[in-house]
């Protein structure tokens, strides 16, 4: 099991998983790594197919990485982690490259982990009990995350963050994320076309509802809460 300090505090770490298994970090590692996922890229299909898991991981995520680590070599950020280039350069338009990179990298590799085969269900313990308290029932839940998913204009995220005492829904546009608004992230959605077009074309609320009903990762999520 992978706690949260873990998955986001390493400094200088890299994301590693192998398929079955937790993400867990590769201490030491000299640049930033493309992780393997979780399952293999036949795991979350039919929901989520192996061709789209092709491009969206082989391509789009591997791409981001490439360019997170050309964008911070030769610089004070290279060797850093993930969370500590994020949070350097949120918010500086002189190093845009480099946040965009560094956080699609890092919101690729928690949605992936945000899923599981067989997911979906329902969670348990304190995290059923803060979803109950925050949105009425777990109904509620999906009802406002659909909602925040399929509200989103453009490209971006969905998120279940903690804030404060409550669980809210937070759309971001593009590569945010909710660690620079100080929330806690839980779990995520991608909602980029890229996602979910060759399975769903531009379904995005029937894409948004299968991934919720059977593929989300409770475990997961239950793990990032604080």
């Amino acid at each position: 099991m992978m706690d949260r300090r873990k998955f986001l505090g390493v400094t200088g770490a890299a994301f590693v998983a192998a398929p079955g298994a937790p993400l867990i970090l590769k201490r030491g590692a000299p640049a930033i790594d493309l992780p393997k996922l979780p399952y293999d890229r036949n795991g979350l299909a039919p929901v989520i197919t192996g061709t789209t898991i092709d491009f969206h991981y082989g391509k789009h995520h591997a791409g981001y990485v490439r360019k997170v680590n050309a964008a911070i070599k030769g610089t004070k950020l290279e060797g850093q982690s993930l969370e500590a280039i994020i949070r350097a350069t949120a918010g500086d338009p002189k190093m845009g490259k480099a946040f965009n990179s560094a956080a699609q990298t890092w919101n690729h590799t928690f949605y992936w982990n945000s899923m599981k085969p067989k997911g979906g269900g329902q969670p348990d313990g304190a995290l059923a009990r803060k979803i109950n308290a925050s949105f009425g029932d777990l109904d509620g839940f999906k009802k406002a995350f659909v909602k925040c998913a399929t509200g989103r204009f453009g490209s971006g995220w969905a998120w279940l963050v903690e804030d404060g005492d409550k669980l809210s829904c937070l759309s971001t546009a593009n590569a945010h994320l909710p660690m620079t608004q100080g929330k806690k992230a839980l779990l995520t959605v991608d909602v980029w076309e890229h996602a979910y077009y060759l399975d769903y074309q531009n379904a995005r609320k029937s894409y948004v509802e299968a991934v919720l009903d059977k593929l989300i990762n409770w475990d997961f999520a239950a793990r990032n809460l604080g």
